[in-house]
């Protein structure tokens, strides 16, 4: 063997290792979840409130943070039985935990997730918020095999744009996962909020930059009507 290739194997075998150490540490090294009984409140009040009123099976079912919970649902689809089970600040894995109390005991036959945004603020990476979803969408498949669930990908924000990158490619891997499954839909509420430059419409949010007004809403409506057959 040659001497010099001899040589230069300590030296190739050192740099993958610390390519391998760098892998391993990616992989494992996630940003934790937050404590979700910071959510106690919320969800207590949903559970009152189901206690006092009835609910139809089969309805279309809102979910997610507070892109969902500042929603007027009801009065944006006055043709549907709606539940808004949004709770601000909450991630995927908030949703996950609380699954039991706002999703599955309704049996929906359609869920609208909204979430993801605050994870990747909270500095969690695309992949992680990917198999939080994949952990949503296999505890629905499990419980509701007839319902179906359409994911609104993470917006792109004034407040946030800094940010954009991540979400989108965590949008891009959620769309490529859904694209495998059936009962699965992506319905891009994202792109249309771009203007022309390629950047927020300022015109569709909230003086925080983050949130949609009634017009941001609006244009979300008209997507769902346009993309969901019967809704």
């Amino acid at each position: 063997m040659d001497k010099k290739l001899v040589s230069k194997i300590p030296i190739m075998a050192a740099k993958l290792l610390i390519i391998l150490l760098i892998f391993t540490c990616s992989v494992y090294a996630q940003t934790p979840d937050p404590d979700p009984e910071r959510f106690s409140d919320p969800i207590q009040f949903f559970m009152r409130y189901d206690s006092k009123n009835s609910y139809k099976i089969n309805s279309t079912l809102f979910v997610g943070s507070s892109s969902i919970r500042m929603w007027p649902t009801a009065e944006s689809f006055p043709d549907q039985y709606v539940i808004n089970r949004g709770f601000g600040g909450s991630h995927i894995s908030d949703v996950n935990y609380f699954y039991e109390k706002i999703v599955k005991k309704y049996r929906p036959a359609r869920i609208i997730f909204y979430a993801g945004d605050n994870d990747i603020a909270a500095g969690k990476s695309p992949e992680q918020v990917l198999e939080d979803y994949q952990n949503f969408v296999e505890k629905v498949e499990q419980d509701l095999p007839h319902s179906k669930v359409y994911y609104l990908p993470i917006k792109p924000s004034i407040n946030r744009w800094k940010m954009w990158t991540p979400m989108e490619i965590t949008n891009s891997m959620i769309r490529d996962y859904i694209n495998k499954k059936e009962k699965l839909y992506y319905i891009d509420t994202a792109s249309p909020m771009l203007n022309d430059a390629g950047k927020p419409n300022f015109e569709l949010f909230i003086e925080d930059g983050l949130h949609l007004n009634e017009k941001g809403y609006q244009l979300w409506n008209k997507i769902l009507r346009s993309e969901i057959d019967g809704f």
